[in-house]
């Protein structure tokens, strides 16, 4: 059987911000399954997991961009077994710092934030593509190709994607899942510190972790080709893809 690879995108982020991974992924691969999926637009924040495990097929690998990961990560764990492993990208395990997760945004920054988003939408998406971008060796273009394949959002399915980031604490789903996990972080994130990658093997060290130094939160859409390699190398670990 075929093995089958699921990516979610992040936060206001359109599938199509995906698709030179998964273009890099099928000519290293093309035996493997290798589908997008965007995320729900439900203006219950309580709902995505649910919509997600109806839609999803399960017995697959869950690939997530930052927000992406975050739910793959829940929807692994519920699903146990029938998740054949779980891959995070620029994913932090809550996206705002709490008392015991300080390797994350301030609260002060991540309410600001969303609060602009409730004010004007539209200006909050164009300065959220530059912080996605912002680290990367060019900058402008990634940015430019963020905003060209960012779907049109309604506000309120905005707001409610701002308020599952704030309240996200996916360690007990990280730590409760038994298939293999895999988590990539980008030495420039503007959005996810760096430092992350240390936190979460200092507190679950059977975890694999890479780093890309040089890059941006934007990583999936910034290095296809070696995020790509890292993946499959992880994928073939214990059996071919």
């Amino acid at each position: 059987m075929r093995e089958r690879l699921i990516l979610l995108p992040g936060w206001a982020i359109g599938p199509g911000a995906l698709e030179p991974l998964r273009d890099a992924l099928l000519e290293r691969a093309p035996h493997l399954m290798v589908e997008i999926e965007p995320l729900p637009a439900l203006e219950q924040s309580g709902a995505w997991l649910d919509e997600l495990d109806a839609r999803l097929p399960r017995d697959s690998w869950l690939a997530g961009w930052s927000l992406g990961g975050m739910l793959a990560a829940q929807l692994a764990a519920r699903r146990g077994d029938a998740c054949r492993g779980l891959i995070g990208l620029c994913s932090n395990l809550s996206f705002r710092q709490r008392d015991d997760w300080p390797q994350a945004m301030s609260q002060e920054v991540f309410t600001a934030f969303h609060e602009a988003c409730r004010l004007d939408p539209a200006l909050t998406l164009k300065r959220f593509s530059l912080l996605v971008a912002q680290g990367a060796r060019d900058a402008r273009t990634l940015a430019r190709q963020l905003q060209v394949t960012q779907l049109a959002t309604e506000p309120r399915v905005l707001d409610a994607g701002l308020r599952l980031l704030d309240v996200l604490d996916i360690r007990a789903a990280v730590e409760g899942f038994a298939g293999p996990q895999l988590y990539l972080f980008a030495g420039r994130d503007a959005l996810v510190p760096a430092g992350t990658a240390e936190a979460l093997l200092e507190w679950l060290p059977d975890l694999e972790t890479s780093l890309f130094p040089e890059a941006s939160h934007g990583l999936p859409l910034e290095c296809p080709e070696a995020v790509a390699d890292v993946i499959l190398d992880f994928m073939r670990e214990g059996e071919d893809v």
